[in-house]
């Protein structure tokens, strides 16, 4: 799939309100917490879908390799927490992530396709706030990262949704796509404004 907005994902979808980033830069190191924590629990969801599916070789492989990505990613936070006299701090729940893993339907059929597809949304929700965050730093060198990491984020969702055409019929994952991004929608909307991702 081509690149696109995500409204065009789903024609109700909303985009993230202005006042989601006027908290972020209120708030930058605390973000920074979450971010980190944020990439070492996508790496962590990689390695379970490369478990899960040990069978599905493009899958495997697509899996090591975003695991490997995703933790380099939570390295380069955590870098860059330390050189700000700051440390990661613990991992919390992210509802965003549980809300949306609610919806993933039991049975080998569903399963697979509900979880990429989910994966496939939460990188394009991460893909829009990195680009926020880029526009509005200021420091040259925060906007340097986040551009690469909107960049990384961009290939990972639509690497999701390459990977359920693999596997899932091209009708059923229109169908199911649509009835998940507006799902989003609704969580995105329905959650309080912080200094987090999601």
């Amino acid at each position: 799939m081509a690149e696109q907005p995500l409204s065009q994902l789903n024609p109700n979808l909303q985009e993230t309100p202005d006042s989601w980033i006027k908290v972020v830069i209120r708030q930058f190191d605390e973000f920074l917490k979450d971010h980190a924590s944020c990439e070492k629990k996508a790496s962590g969801m990689a390695m379970s879908m490369a478990s899960h599916y040990p069978d599905r070789t493009k899958l495997l492989s697509a899996m090591i390799d975003l695991a490997v990505e995703e933790l380099n990613h939570y390295r380069e936070v955590v870098r860059i927490l330390l050189a700000r006299d700051e440390q990661p701090g613990p991992d919390t729940k992210d509802q965003y992530v549980l809300e949306l893993n609610n919806l993933i339907r039991k049975g080998s059929e569903h399963f697979l396709l509900d979880r990429l597809l989910i994966a496939s949304l939460v990188e394009r929700r991460g893909a829009e706030r990195f680009r926020i965050i880029s526009r509005h730093v200021r420091e040259p060198s925060l906007k340097r990262f986040y551009n690469s990491i909107t960049n990384s984020e961009h290939r990972h969702w639509r690497l999701f949704l390459e990977l359920a055409r693999e596997y899932c019929l091209e009708e059923e994952i229109s169908e199911r796509l649509v009835i998940l991004a507006s799902e989003e929608n609704k969580i995105m909307q329905s959650l309080p404004i912080k200094p987090a991702l999601h």
